[in-house]
């Protein structure tokens, strides 16, 4: 890892709002979460970055229209995500434009989890 580079982890929001069936991949990425802080703090000093990006529910194929509009009833922007806004989540996170982040771990899910 050259120094002044980044580092973008993958994490979900599952990790931290749980889901049924998805307890083993919930705790992996749980742990990477926990795991953010500290690298990034010890990366810092090399001015390695260290960020996550913890995409939502995307609009993928397969999923039944019934399990979309519930969860869609969920999402306060109304709609699923795209894999391009998580892209370009993660691009920001490995440019320069966050040359100034680190330890952070930004959602990428349309304010889910916001309300009641």
């Amino acid at each position: 890892m050259a120094d002044g580079s980044s580092i973008v982890l993958t994490v979900g929001i599952r990790s931290r709002r749980g889901s049924p069936g998805a307890t083993v991949g919930a705790a992996t990425r749980g742990v990477l979460l926990a795991m953010l802080p500290s690298l990034a703090f010890v990366l810092a000093p090399r001015r390695v970055r260290v960020n996550a990006v913890s995409p939502g529910a995307t609009d993928k194929p397969g999923v039944p229209e019934s399990g979309r509009d519930a969860m869609r009833s969920k999402i306060p922007f109304e709609r699923f995500g795209s894999g391009q806004e998580v892209a370009e989540a993660v691009a920001f996170l490995a440019s320069d434009a966050s040359g100034y982040i680190t330890g952070q771990d930004i959602t990428v899910a349309g304010g889910y989890g916001l309300g009641a």
